[in-house]
């Protein structure tokens, strides 16, 4: 933590920064059936402990299976419905809406659906590093997830 009696700090060029909408990247790793756009990280802006971006899937899309190893994640529904799977064979299922927010713990295999076949799902997305990890998985997903309702 600063010390903010002996140590001074420029705020106006290490405050706040803002990363337009437009200036979203897609340089970030994909995963399979989503669009994953990077605002906020080390690399992007000096951020050093956080990555921050978007996610779009398109109606009716199932994404690939997969982890992002030591991050912890927080999604952020913004509109749309998803449908979350998890676990090691994807067994567990739930779903989120509009307002809501899913915390997904690190190495923890997840995957995104659309759960609806006109509407677009748009989230938020924060991590707890400032650079993305994506490590895609090839998983035999169970047949009848069980579904958790919080």
């Amino acid at each position: 933590m600063l010390d903010r009696l002996t140590q001074t700090v420029d705020w106006k060029t290490q405050g706040i920064k803002v990363v337009r909408n437009s200036a979203r990247s897609c340089e970030t790793p994909d995963t399979k059936g989503m669009n994953r756009q990077v605002a906020i990280s080390g690399s992007r802006t000096g951020s050093a402990k956080l990555w921050a971006g978007t996610n779009h899937i398109k109606p009716g899309e199932i994404t690939g299976a997969h982890h992002h190893g030591e991050l912890e994640s927080i999604i952020y529904i913004v509109s749309g419905h998803a449908i979350m799977r998890w676990g090691d064979r994807l067994e567990y299922i739930t779903k989120a809406g509009p307002g809501d927010f899913l915390q997904v713990p690190a190495w923890m295999p997840h995957q995104e659906l659309n759960a609806s076949e006109t509407e677009d799902l748009h989230c938020a997305l924060v991590r707890s590093g400032p650079e993305e990890i994506v490590v895609n998985l090839d998983i035999d997903p169970v047949d009848d997830p069980e579904w958790i309702e919080f």
